[in-house]
């Protein structure tokens, strides 16, 4: 079933066109992924989609009722609003029906009401859909959606003004999903998202019966949850019914079929104008002239039978070159006993990070992986120098000269230009030279003059880039550098660190990136830093299989336990029993006069007797909301005794 659709949809910002004649369908439970180079329109076409701006020509058709959640790269509350208080407006859909119900019941108990019959039906209709929505459970589902999405409970009522960047975005995703739309559109979703967070995003989206189009460079993330992908290039759209890798697949052999028909074509054109060239004055003129006619009407576009082929496109790709001549020892770097944190004013010291014993060798590549705040960043200054370590030492090899890429760009200047921040760090290049070499970055004439202070945050990093392969080091230590670069320029980038020659450190979100390129990860958990060889895949793998073992080892232990200490239980565990029995009870009582309810409200409503279907419509959401408390008090004793037993 179609939900949404556009046509002819096209967009100018002045007189640049974004995009033209776009028509696309989008049907329930779809699940898309939009991707194509940064500044192509993606955010754009997202904006207009959710109905936060208009396009310059053509619609967008929505079925009636559809309900559209959007979140935007920059999370944007009201001053003074609570993280609690937005997840608890998601639901003002519920709350409006609530009010609604509210407002119906005086209605229904007046029989002389003429429009009576209508309000009773409207009631119903209400009090089903409030109950389908969930109603019952909001409270349930922002706890669970917020503590997924790494929030705490104490964070619940904090201002969300006081919160970072990260936070905010994250509290606006988390809003996001408790809506509860028909239609879901994110714009890069998994930004700010440490693994777990990651993790629990992509099971929400995979199990979630809606519809969503989102934007991201995870490629991982595009994987797992999209199977459907539109790409945006050349101001149109392709659509390919696979997911992100399929798609990749797909594209290259239609871009292969488009080259091979396009040069067959070039060839057939340049061999009819030989032959016109040759034959136009001769005693083949005619045929000529014939030929010519038919060439200028392909040309033209105005041949309905032969359509003339585009050369196909060739996207701008990052030349990153990475490679090192300088040779470090065999040992890079060794850490003993090393305790990572800073010194607060008067001399209080705030640990983050104990290490023991660590070392990375010539060649190795190792990430560096934990959740946000956990003090990766802080221990990568560690190394540098930039922070003093606490306590214990840290030793360089001989010969290692090290590079550093920063996560927030600190160290490119806002006033300064490209060119000046290329100058900066090679200044005997000259401009001459530093200009090209900028130019392989896709910064191209007068682009080199840009302030850094007016750069997206994908052209800074192409900036940071440069002075990275300018520093000419031979152990890169990398802080999340594939934040902000389209998925070209990730695999690029991938690419050449995979081939170079030194050693590597990096901090990264990104699981394909850290797939490609790891041999060894660092963990950061519980305060600490574990070893572990191997990628990203082979430690998910090691997780879930000491999870599986964990569970057999407890379920081996209840059986063990059940064997050796029956008959005889203790107090705790015969009160919970008690419980259960109590609450079952109950609950058996309660769906009887459930029952007995239901049949007196339809006997009610078939003698019109508005006051007694009012009386009862009253006791009937009374005993359907205890009873939906007591299906929760019965799973919360039940969880417990299991985890007692």
């Amino acid at each position: 079933m179609t939900i949404l659709s556009a046509s002819e949809l096209t967009k100018y910002y002045g007189a640049e066109l974004i995009f033209d004649g776009l028509a696309f369908q989008v049907a329930k439970g779809d699940k898309i992924a939009l991707v194509g180079p940064n500044g192509i329109g993606k955010s754009t076409l997202l904006k207009i989609i959710a109905g936060k701006e208009e396009p310059t020509e053509g619609s967008i058709q929505r079925v009636r009722g559809l309900r559209i959640a959007y979140q935007a790269q920059e999370a944007r509350f009201s001053p003074g609003s609570t993280l609690i208080a937005e997840a608890r407006a998601a639901f003002a859909h519920l709350r409006a029906i609530e009010e609604r119900m509210r407002e119906l019941e005086p209605l229904i108990a007046d029989t002389s009401d003429p429009r009576w019959e209508e309000h009773l039906a409207h009631y119903g209709e209400l009090q089903s859909r409030y109950e389908h929505a969930g109603g019952y459970e909001v409270e349930h589902r922002i706890e669970r959606t917020l503590h997924g999405l790494g929030f705490h409970p104490e964070q619940y009522e904090q201002p969300l003004e006081q919160f970072s960047g990260g936070q905010r975005t994250r509290a606006a995703l988390a809003i996001a999903l408790l809506s509860d739309p028909d239609v879901l559109l994110l714009d890069e979703p998994t930004n700010h998202l440490d693994l777990e967070a990651l993790e629990w995003l992509e099971g929400f989206l995979t199990s979630w019966d809606g519809t969503l189009i989102t934007v991201s460079h995870d490629r991982y993330f595009l994987d797992r949850v999209t199977t459907r992908t539109w790409d945006l290039s050349r101001r149109q759209i392709e659509d390919y019914r696979a997911s992100y890798s399929r798609f990749l697949e797909l594209k290259a052999e239609r871009l292969e079929r488009q080259r091979k028909e396009y040069e067959a074509q070039q060839e057939w054109i340049a061999k009819t104008e030989e032959f016109i060239r040759r034959y136009k004055a001769g005693q083949r003129s005619r045929e000529a002239r014939g030929r010519q006619t038919r060439l200028n009407r392909i040309l033209a576009g105005e041949d309905h039978h032969i359509k003339l082929i585009d050369r196909p496109e060739e996207q701008r790709r990052l030349k990153i070159d990475l490679e090192t001549d300088l040779r470090a020892g065999e040992v890079v770097l060794s850490i003993e006993s090393l305790a990572v944190g800073y010194r607060l004013p008067g001399g209080e010291e705030r640990r983050l990070l104990q290490l023991a014993e660590l070392e990375i060798r010539r060649g190795e590549r190792v990430a560096l992986l934990g959740p946000n705040g956990s003090g990766k960043t802080t221990l990568l200054r560690t190394i540098l120098g930039q922070i003093r370590p606490l306590s214990g030492e840290l030793e360089w090899g001989a010969n290692v000269v090290p590079a550093y890429y920063a996560q927030g760009h600190e160290g490119l200047r806002p006033e300064a230009t490209i060119l000046d921040e290329a100058l900066r760090v090679s200044p005997h290049i000259g401009e001459t030279r530093a200009r090209s070499f900028l130019g392989r970055l896709l910064f191209s004439g007068d682009d080199v003059f840009k302030r850094i202070a007016d750069l997206s945050g994908g052209e800074r990093s192409r900036v940071a880039l440069a002075q990275l392969m300018l520093q000419g080091g031979n152990f890169l230590i990398l802080d999340e550098p594939t934040n902000h670069l389209d998925l070209p320029s990730r695999e690029a980038l991938e690419l050449v660190l995979s081939e170079f020659n030194g050693t590597l450190l990096f901090v990264s979100h990104d699981r394909y990136f850290i797939d490609a390129l790891a041999d060894k990860l660092w963990i950061v958990e519980e305060g600490g830093v574990t070893e572990h060889p191997g990628n990203y895949s082979t430690y998910a793998a090691l997780l879930a299989a000491r999870r599986a073992a964990e569970e057999q080892a407890k379920a081996a232990a209840r059986i063990q336990r059940n064997s050796t200490q029956q008959p005889a239980a203790d107090h705790t565990t015969r009160e919970q029993r008690k419980r259960l029995q109590q609450i079952e009870r109950e609950v058996e009582q309660l769906e009887v006069r459930l029952a007995e309810l239901k049949a007196a409200l339809e006997a009610a409503s078939a003698s019109l007797d508005g006051q007694r279907v009012g009386e009862l419509g009253q006791e009937y959401t009374v005993i359907e909301a205890r009873l939906h408390d007591c299906y929760e008090e019965w799973a919360r004793v039940a969880e417990s005794l299991n985890a007692y037993s």
